[in-house]
């Protein structure tokens, strides 16, 4: 697999059709009584496009590796996920709004549910947002500094919040404290690249929190994740000398979008409709669209397939307001496969829609696991989608004499 960023920023033009990327996350999936979700889904709006235009399976990283949420959408945006490895807590921070200057280090925190040292439910039962404030506000109160260092924290959506520590000697980065599954300890954060300080703050925030969290149900502790400063990445909309906007009613993925240099949307609802209309709304001001949709994701994870059947159809019953817009280039995946069975990210490769008046005739049946196998464009890395993309919408000139 090679990186193909620095071919097509020769070949990208600064002028081509209109793109819309629409990320359901963690589309792909595994049967249940015979069937994957996407299979089971009425869809019939993605099934005639599928018919009529190229379908294919494609690997977020590679076969076999399971993606977390920002690898998988380097990818999608043509950045090696090998290469540019990007901490979870500065997505996270980023996608709130939070400040973060040079020598910060910011990390994804989950409000989770602790019984002697084991963590027994990694998302509090998805607590509601309200409740996430109010513990926050407790952190604060109870939190302010650890050994000089400040620390700042910020609520995000349901279980999730960001906690960012500033001060001397912030260097480095550490592990995570999350175990990333039930049955297992809270883990001792330890430092990676001279991240030593950073560490031991982390391990004594650990400690401060679940003492004050210690009377909380179902929200008795905190889980860490992805503890690192902000990288240095290249902008996306300069790349690919594309006007950029990001659609997402989650702080991570907006988080990922700012980071890459795109302007992201403010979607007041949470609903795939209110994205939808944020969509058509900026539709003359942009010529890139990534439009996120997180509850297959979040269904997946909590193992309700019929959830994530339900999101699926509702996804597809607002595809012909897409296309209404006429865009010259519409693409439907997802970032990883998140099998309701499974009840977490999986290595399993996922379904790729493209739609453009340059596309083959696939002819399969429908758009699902099964059916985009047998697809024209075969089973192709994640990180070649944007070439696709750019090619389908004319804005790439020819290689070579």
């Amino acid at each position: 697999m090679k990186n193909p960023m620095p071919v097509l920023q020769k070949l990208v033009k600064d002028e081509g059709g209109k793109i819309i990327l629409l990320v359901m996350d963690g589309l792909g999936g595994l049967p249940v009584d015979g069937k994957t979700a996407l299979e089971l889904a009425r869809t019939p709006n993605m099934d005639r496009l599928a018919s009529l235009h190229s379908v294919a399976l494609m690997d977020p990283v590679f076969p076999g590796i399971t993606p977390g949420s920002g690898p998988g959408h380097l990818s999608l945006f043509g950045y090696d996920p090998l290469e540019y490895d990007i901490g979870r807590g500065i997505l996270e921070a980023l996608g709130v709004d939070m400040e973060v200057l040079p020598g910060d280090v910011t990390a994804r925190g989950n409000f989770c549910t602790i019984k002697e040292n084991i963590v027994v439910d990694r998302r509090a039962g998805r607590i509601p947002d309200e409740k996430n404030r109010e513990l926050i506000e407790k952190l604060k109160e109870g939190i302010k500094e650890i050994d000089g260092i400040k620390v700042i924290l910020k609520s995000g959506k349901e279980h999730r919040f960001v906690v960012l520590f500033r001060g001397e000697g912030l260097t480095g980065s550490a592990t995570d404290t999350d175990p990333h599954r039930e049955g297992e300890p809270v883990l001792k954060s330890e430092p990676v690249d001279g991240g030593g300080r950073i560490a031991d703050v982390v391990n004594k925030f650990s400690v401060l929190a679940r003492e004050i969290l210690k009377d909380e149900k179902p929200a008795n502790g905190v889980i860490l994740r992805g503890i690192t400063g902000a990288p240095h990445i290249p902008s996306f909309p300069e790349i690919y000398k594309m006007k950029s906007l990001a659609i997402a009613t989650y702080p991570m993925y907006r988080g990922i979008a700012k980071l890459l240099g795109m302007d992201v949307a403010r979607v007041n609802g949470t609903n795939v409709k209110d994205e939808i209309d944020i969509l058509k709304k900026h539709y003359n001001d942009y010529d890139y669209f990534f439009v996120h949709i997180k509850k297959t994701d979040s269904y997946g994870e909590d193992g309700n397939f019929e959830g994530k059947v339900s999101v699926i159809e509702e996804v597809d019953r607002l595809i012909p307001e897409i296309l209404n817009l006429k865009p010259d280039v519409l693409a439907i995946t997802g970032d990883h496969s998140t099998p309701a069975s499974y009840k977490a990210h999986s290595w399993h490769p996922v379904p790729l829609l493209l739609v453009s008046k340059w596309t083959r005739i696939s002819g399969v049946k429908g758009f699902n696991e099964k059916e985009c196998a047998l697809g024209d464009m075969g089973r192709i890395p994640g990180i070649y989608l944007t070439s696709l993309l750019l090619a389908h919408a004319g804005r790439l000139d020819k290689y070579g004499a």
